[in-house]
Order: structure tokens, then C-alpha cells, then sequence
């Protein structure tokens, strides 16, 4: 008996020292590590674990709680993030297997690419119109603080009480940029503000913070609440929005009501102290590649002109052979057959054909896909009260734990936006078989570090949200003229991004120069198109991703087809693509390369 229970307290005293050691000095194995990065990055943000679902109820003590927006947080992130560099890097990488190796590369190129943008930690907007703080709180907790028993409830609840807490957070945060020099164009606090009033002069019982926990407390399965516990949580949230959120978003309304008159017009990074230097990280953060500002604005030109031609045959094709492309794209999207009544059966019909055309190519993609995304995804309209100021789509992840589909958001402000010509393209990019696919699958993963189920790249995702329009033309998706003009002024659209990005940022293009050149070369609606350029102006490079991904894919594409010839599957080609998660442009042409050297000896 003595010898079994020092058998056991040895064992207990070994796996607690392999633990100490995994948890605070370099792991055993480096797959040991890359879960403790991820792990590590995880618990330190509540809002990112409710958002994925990765813990059940029972283990998730911080749910409620509101993820750390301190400066002091920040600056511990940075630290961390050095450290972890160093640890990788302190593993052999050579005496790993291919896989790990892939992992191992990831990772030391996001950790790198993080570190070099050190300096810039400041140079954001953490209060703007497109996914800043003070919207981005209300639609985390209406969309995605999940609420599936009394305790969820309970949590809810209490997140709300930590508005000030939050509030004060990045107030300080604020106050630090502004020290640096570093203040929002005029516009963005104009309507941020705008925005902030509106919600704080909201009563209570309306806001989406009260409705939204509404609706959750109305879906619990039977039993788990009675009337009265309901209705008590409801008093409470309505308290607590009443007596915090509205008191703490007050806080916010009164420094941006001071900033206004500091602030020096709506111009680009290029404005801020050490801005060049700033944009030239951002790009090489959003694209993944070594391209400067003057190469991508080139290169927006060229596929402007490219994209232009084509464009113009078809609308000389529709009877309109004079004018700019805008313009006379602009009298298509206003005829009669291509809009929706801007009522509330309007809007619901819209969400009916864009579920409709989702289901249609979900059934006919056989040819060009073997693994696909075992989620679902949906459509659902933009919140109403952030639907001002939000572009006009996008998606979001399922939850991990398979509690929420993937969701494909539309912007139903103004049904004049969504012109008929325009909804294929856009459902094959934002679900089937676009960011549905691609962020799903890679979230799906086995085999894999977890930080390769979530960790994004923006070329690789973007790029490939638009290479599935294109795709869903070649397989013949978009065969009508009318919808391979909106295929063709999508990719219009963001060839125009890489020109006007580049010009805000690096040229020194106004905000008005830039909506006038957008307007003329794409015809998008004009409140489309303001709240793009103003989007460019608070996320400088993030809209250059788009086509720099998509024409680096296509390249890796037909090299492979002209490497391969007869060997050449497709549906290998995007399986390899897909099931590698989002990568940087360099380690998936590496990837790519790589999977037609083995096909070519087979």
C-alpha cells in the first residue's frame, strides 16, 4: 500500500511539474506551445470565448466578463506577443514534420509581422462609425453573448453593469492617442457621435440591449425560467442599461463633443505622426506581401481598365452606349425590375431570393468541391441600429460549439442598395462558396492547432471571397448579362479600392476626390459608396486585400493547371487551398507548390 501511494504522489508531483513547466517555461513539445498561445490569447479575452463558443457554460467563469480594453492591457499584449516570438523560435524547426512545420511558419509570420507594428500600437480609432467600441459592444452582446440558461441570463446582466468599466478603459486609451497625436478625421467623430446620441436617447425598453435579452429569455427551453425570474432579469437589464450603459456612453459622447474642434479634417494616415511608415505596415499586414503603396495603386489602375472594357460591351449590350461606367451602371440599378419596395415585405423578400440563391449553388458545386463545411449558414438583415453606418454585408463565423450557424448579414437601410443585378455575386462572397466556406472549414479543421482554425489572414480570406464569384461565372452561375455585370462591378469595385486606398493613404487623395473617382468607375449607390471611403479612412490597407488575394489565387491557379495538365483537379486545387486555413499569399503559394511537385511524380 505504501509503495502504491508513492507511485501515485510521484505520478501527481510529475504531471504537476510537466504542467507548471507547459504553462511557464519553453513546453516539451512545440504542439504543447501552440496550444498554450492560443489558450493563453483565449482567457485573456472573455468576448472572444463567448464568441466562439469554445467552453461550455459550466466552465466559462468569465462570461461575465468584458474583454480588457486598457492601455495597460495592451502594452501586456505586446510583451507577450515578443516572448512567444522568442519562445518558437527557441524549437528546432528543421526536425519537424511537414505539417508542423506549415504551423510553425504561421505562426512566426503573424507574431512577426504583429511585433514590427508595435509602434503603431496607437494609430487607430477605437471609437469609429464602421466596427468601433461603442457599436461593436451592443452588437457582441444582442448577437453573440449566447443565453442558454439562468446563468447566461444572469451574466448578461452583469456584463451590462460593466459598461463604466469598459468605458473608462478606453478613455484612457483615447486620451493617450490624443497625446501622440493622434486624432480621428472630422467625420468619423461627427457621426460617431451622431451615432451615440441616437443610442443613449433610445428609452431603455427599446434599446437592442433590452430587446435583444428579450428575445433570448423568450426561446428558453421550458422550465428553465418562470415568468417571474424573467421578468425580474428584464428589470434588471433595463436597470442596468438605464443606470451604466446610458451614464458610461455619456462619458463618450462628452469627449468626442471636445475632440470635434481638435479635429483637422477627414485625411489619411498619412496625416498622423510617422503615417507613411504606418500605411507601409499596414499594407504588408493586409496583403501579406512585400508590394509598396505605389506598385498596388498601379496595379488598381491596370485592372480598372481591364475591368472597364468589359463592362462597357455589356452595357452597350442593354442600349447604353454613352456616359461613365458609373452612370450608366447607375441607370440599370434604378430601373424598375431591378428593385425591391423599401417596405418591410421588401426587405423580407430580399432575405427570401438571397437564402434562395445561396440553396441553388449549394446544390451544384459536386464538380468543383470535395470538402465542404458541415455548418450551416443563414441570412439575417444588419442589426437596425448600427445598419447607418455598417458596410452593406458581411459575415459571421458559427459558433464552435455549433450553437449559432454561420450568418450572412445584409444591409436593408435602404432597399435601393440591393439592386437585383448585384445579390448573386454577393451571396457567392459573403456564404457559398465564399467566407462560408473558407472560414468554416478552416474552423473545422482536425489535425491542426487550434490557432489554425481562427487565427485570419485578410489576402487569404478576402482573396478568396472574391475568387468564389469568379468561380461561381466559370461554373455558370452568372450567365444572365445583367448578373455577370454585377460580377464584373464587384470586381470593379475592388480594383477601385486598391486605387482610392493607396490614394487616400499614400497620395494624399481627399475623402471627396476619392467618392467622386468610386462613383464614376463602379456605380454603386452614393451611400455606398461614402460609407466605403470612409470605411478605407479608419482601416487603412484592410481594402486592398480583396484583389491582391484573389489575383495571387488564380495565379497559384493556373500555374498548377499549367505545371499539371491532365492531373490537374480542381477540386484538389480548392481542397488543398481551403483545408490549409487562412495563410499568408508567400506560405500558400509554398503550399500550392508543393502539392504539384507531389501530383506531378505521382
Amino acid at each position: 500500500m505504501r509503495i502504491l501511494r508513492w507511485t501515485l504522489a510521484f505520478a501527481f508531483l510529475a504531471a504537476l511539474g510537466l504542467a507548471l513547466h507547459t504553462a511557464y517555461l519553453r513546453p516539451l513539445k512545440i504542439e504543447w506551445f501552440f496550444e498554450r498561445v492560443f489558450i493563453e490569447y483565449a482567457l485573456d479575452d472573455p468576448e472572444l470565448l463567448s464568441s466562439l463558443g469554445l467552453l461550455p457554460a459550466w466552465a466559462n467563469w468569465s462570461n461575465d466578463e468584458l474583454t480588457d480594453r486598457s492601455p495597460e492591457q495592451m502594452r501586456r499584449l505586446q510583451a507577450k506577443l515578443r516572448d512567444d516570438l522568442a519562445t518558437l523560435r527557441a524549437y528546432d524547426r528543421a526536425s519537424l514534420d511537414e505539417g508542423t512545420q506549415l504551423s510553425y511558419d504561421v505562426l512566426e509570420y503573424f507574431l512577426q509581422v504583429q511585433a514590427d507594428g508595435e509602434r503603431f500600437a496607437l494609430h487607430d480609432y477605437p471609437l469609429n462609425q464602421l466596427f468601433g467600441i461603442q457599436n461593436g459592444f451592443p452588437t457582441f452582446m444582442a448577437t453573440e453573448h449566447r443565453v442558454a440558461g439562468a446563468g447566461d441570463a444572469r451574466d448578461y446582466v452583469a456584463r451590462l453593469r460593466k459598461a463604466p468599466q469598459l468605458v473608462h478603459q478606453v478613455l484612457r486609451g483615447l486620451a493617450e492617442r490624443e497625446a501622440a497625436g493622434i486624432v480621428p478625421p472630422t467625420f468619423v467623430v461627427e457621426k460617431v457621435l451622431a451615432e451615440m446620441q441616437a443610442f443613449v436617447a433610445t428609452p431603455a425598453k427599446e434599446n437592442v440591449l433590452y430587446t435583444a435579452f428579450a428575445g433570448k429569455l423568450a426561446t428558453l427551453p421550458a422550465g428553465e425560467l418562470d415568468a417571474d425570474a424573467a421578468n425580474a432579469l428584464l428589470a434588471e437589464a433595463e436597470a442596468a442599461i438605464t443606470g451604466d450603459v446610458y451614464p458610461a456612453f455619456a462619458r463618450w459622447i462628452d469627449y468626442y463633443a471636445a475632440l470635434l474642434p481638435k479635429t483637422t479634417g477627414n485625411h489619411g494616415v498619412w496625416a498622423l505622426p510617422d503615417g507613411g511608415a504606418y500605411y507601409a505596415w499596414a499594407v504588408r499586414l493586409h496583403t501579406s506581401t512585400d508590394m509598396t503603396p505605389a506598385q498596388i495603386h498601379q496595379m488598381g489602375l491596370d485592372e480598372v481598365a481591364r475591368i472597364e472594357a468589359q463592362m462597357h460591351a455589356i452595357l452597350v449590350g442593354e442600349g447604353l452606349e454613352e456616359g461613365s461606367i458609373g452612370e450608366r451602371v447607375q441607370l440599370i440599378a434604378r430601373r424598375p425590375d431591378q428593385l425591391y419596395p423599401d417596405t418591410d415585405e421588401g426587405r423580407a423578400q430580399i432575405i427570401a431570393d438571397f437564402s434562395a440563391i445561396i440553396a441553388d449553388i449549394d446544390g451544384g458545386l459536386g464538380d468543383v468541391f470535395n470538402v465542404r463545411p458541415q455548418a450551416g449558414v443563414r441570412v439575417e438583415r444588419v442589426p437596425a441600429f448600427r445598419e447607418k453606418t455598417a458596410p452593406g454585408a458581411y459575415y459571421s463565423t458559427p459558433a464552435m460549439d455549433g450553437s449559432r450557424p454561420g450568418v450572412f448579414y445584409i444591409n436593408l437601410r435602404n432597399t435601393a442598395e440591393v439592386a437585383r443585378f448585384g445579390m448573386r455575386t454577393l451571396a457567392y462572397h459573403e456564404a457559398i462558396p465564399g467566407h462560408h466556406f473558407q472560414s468554416t472549414i478552416q474552423q473545422e479543421l482536425t489535425g491542426v492547432p487550434t490557432f489554425r482554425k481562427v487565427l485570419p489572414f485578410t489576402a487569404f480570406s478576402e482573396g478568396w471571397g472574391l475568387y468564389a464569384e469568379r468561380l461561381a461565372w466559370e461554373i455558370g452561375y452568372q450567365q444572365h448579362p445583367l448578373d455577370d455585370l454585377g460580377r464584373l462591378q464587384a470586381e470593379m469595385f475592388r480594383a477601385v479600392r486598391l486605387v482610392v486606398d493607396t490614394g487616400l493613404h499614400d497620395k494624399r487623395w481627399t475623402r471627396e476626390q476619392a467618392i467622386a473617382y468610386m462613383l464614376e468607375k463602379t456605380g454603386m449607390p452614393e451611400t455606398d459608396v461614402v460609407a466605403e471611403i470612409e470605411r478605407y479612412l479608419v482601416m487603412p490597407g484592410q481594402a486592398l486585400a480583396y484583389k491582391v488575394g484573389m489575383n495571387r489565387i488564380l495565379e497559384l491557379r493556373e500555374k498548377a493547371r499549367a505545371a499539371l495538365g491532365p492531373k490537374f483537379d480542381i477540386r484538389e486545387f480548392h481542397d488543398l487551398v481551403l483545408t490549409g486555413g487562412d495563410l499568408p499569399l508567400a506560405l500558400l503559394e509554398r503550399r500550392v507548390d508543393a502539392w504539384i511537385g507531389r501530383k506531378a511524380a505521382e
